[in-house]
């Protein structure tokens, strides 16, 4: 069977997506993950339904920082790749929405539509929202997609870094992690986002770098905490 077919057989992705979540699980379950704050889900608590983000790439950790109580859709692109990120998700307990922004890095037009209108409607019957936030194949630059969700929903978004001591590096657009077993993880909330209903360009410029930097803090605060040696973790 041709290559490009094996990739689009239902069984396959299937297969290799379910692989994929049994990995996850493996590099959770013999790894030990230190959560900042501490109090990580108190937090979030008295906000929930939240917008939660990180960056494409850093991600695939995501699915654990989730209480079993906690409902969560992910936005997966609907791109064939995604397809197997999208069935390692459900697999994890996750509920997923197919779409992505433009490279503009917005929901609310072309292709995206649909995704905005499902998170959008999503966050109202009380599904927290996990998306990335990086404009469509920019890595590390958010898009604004993700504030105009904030605004149109009223809920609060929270940026997330999450990082493992072990891992490889992908050399592709978004410089993907792969998490290995037997690691020191760290999962760091960072401070809410909140967007204003009547917020106009500027402001939502404003929230748009507020998110981009809150991203790269709490990205780099996980780093910090993971690669730090035992015994250090603690005044990392």
């Amino acid at each position: 069977m041709p290559l490009k077919r094996l990739r689009d057989a239902g069984w396959f992705q299937q297969t290799v997506g379910f692989g994929m979540a049994l990995y996850l699980r493996a590099v959770w379950k013999t790894s030990r993950f230190v959560l900042e704050p501490a109090d990580l889900h108190e937090r979030l608590a008295p906000d929930l339904p939240v917008i939660i983000t990180l960056w494409h790439g850093q991600h695939f950790m995501g699915p654990f920082m989730r209480r079993p109580d906690y409902r969560a859709k992910a936005l997966i692109s609907s791109h064939r790749d995604g397809t197997l990120n999208a069935i390692a998700a459900e697999h994890l307990g996750m509920g997923t929405i197919r779409g992505s922004g433009d490279h503009d890095g917005r929901y609310d037009r072309k292709g995206g539509v649909r995704a905005f209108v499902a998170m959008r409607d999503a966050l109202a019957d009380g599904w927290n929202v996990v998306t990335t936030a990086d404009v469509p194949k920019v890595a590390r630059v958010a898009g604004r997609g993700i504030v105009l969700l904030a605004r149109s929903s009223g809920r609060a978004i929270y940026p997330v870094g999450i990082a493992t001591s072990r891992r490889y590096t992908l050399d592709n657009w978004d410089r993907s992690v792969v998490n290995l077993p037997f690691s020191r993880g760290a999962i760091v909330l960072g401070e809410p986002i909140r967007v204003p209903q009547d917020a106009d360009d500027a402001a939502l410029e404003l929230c748009r770098q507020a998110v981009e930097a809150s991203l790269n803090a709490a990205t780099a605060r996980a780093y910090v905490l993971a690669d730090a040696k035992k015994g250090e973790a603690a005044s990392a």
